[in-house]
């Protein structure tokens, strides 16, 4: 059985959730192997935790020579190893910089790559991928033709999967060229901490938009009943309401969580594009006519500081 390379996302050797689903992908595909980029003092433990999640081998590829660099080199480590295990496909996860290092591993390697993808399945000996393009408005199924096939996975794609893996760990020492390190991060600052989950994490996001009138409070309180992330539209954004990190769009963060709850928003194509491959979609607005309405599973017309609030005291009864 062919080997299915993961890029392990994590923050200092914390392993993030899109990794263990990526697992879960490249388990239907063949035999999964995680790529650890990042110190060697946090490979065993990484090791474990993905090991947990069905990976066969771990590659560890110590960081110290390019951690203060941008994602050039990463995109050679997995060319390298690539080129070595030939593996059936390279998995990596859909944030910015993991298309960055996808496209430019598609480029070295000569293969196909497929970006954002929603769900990754065998059909017939083939690697098929569901993507949404322009905008929101297709849903296809696509496939590499040429090459090894690169797949860029969203968040939430895929539930992981528990279950032992052998997690024989390799060390890889990649050899890095000095055109791959002429892009260095002289400074960097820590993300303020919020308590909640990433957004494009989350399995649960509540948005506000121009409805809320600047006021989140109602959102953010449901948000923390439901342990969700927040996002906003581009409107609250733009009114300055709510940093850009939170904006979901077509010039903001793509998500596709299990519940999408939009407040206040009207549902204008940018907002759609960001969020309509979510599993479950609910919106809360006053205008019954808007647009965000023929997208949803569930509608409510309704002022929002009314409902939200109603909504909240009630789950948090529930909880309690």
């Amino acid at each position: 059985m062919s080997e299915v390379l993961v890029l392990v996302d994590h923050v200092d050797g914390a392993v993030r959730k899109p990794t263990y689903e990526l697992l879960a992908i490249a388990q239907r595909i063949g035999e999964p192997s995680a790529v650890f980029i990042g110190g060697a003092d946090k490979a065993a433990a990484v090791a474990e935790a993905v090991k947990g999640y069905g990976a066969e081998k771990v590659y560890v590829v110590d960081d110290t020579e390019i951690k203060g660099y941008l994602v050039a080199p990463k995109a050679e480590v997995l060319q390298q190893i690539a080129e070595k295990t030939s593996p059936a496909a390279i998995l990596i996860p859909s944030s910015a910089e993991g298309k960055e290092i996808a496209g430019r591993l598609a480029i070295k390697l000569s293969s196909g790559l497929i970006t954002d993808a929603v769900d990754v399945q065998v059909e017939g000996g083939d690697i098929v991928t569901t993507q949404s393009v322009f905008a929101g408005n297709f849903t296809v199924a696509a496939k590499v033709v040429k090459g090894t096939p690169i797949i860029a996975v969203k968040p939430n794609a895929a539930a992981p999967v528990e279950g032992a893996g052998a997690g024989t760990v390799e060390e890889f020492a990649a050899a890095i060229s000095d055109a791959a390190k002429t892009a260095q991060i002289v400074a960097s600052q820590p993300r303020q901490a919020t308590g909640r989950p990433e957004l494009t994490e989350a399995a649960i996001v509540v948005s506000g938009g121009r409805g809320t009138g600047g006021d989140f409070t109602a959102v953010e309180a449901l948000a923390d009943a439901l342990g969700a992330a927040v996002g906003a539209s581009r409107a609250a954004v733009d009114s300055g309401w709510k940093p850009h990190t939170f904006q979901v769009g077509q010039t903001g963060k793509t998500v596709s969580p299990q519940l999408y709850v939009a407040n206040g928003i009207s549902g204008a194509i940018q907002h759609r594009a960001g969020m309509q491959t979510s599993k479950t979609i609910v919106a809360v607005n006053k205008d019954e006519e808007a647009p965000i309405f023929e997208l949803v599973d569930f509608g409510v017309v309704g002022d929002l500081h009314a409902v939200l609030p109603a909504v909240t005291a009630e789950i948090e009864k529930r909880k309690g």
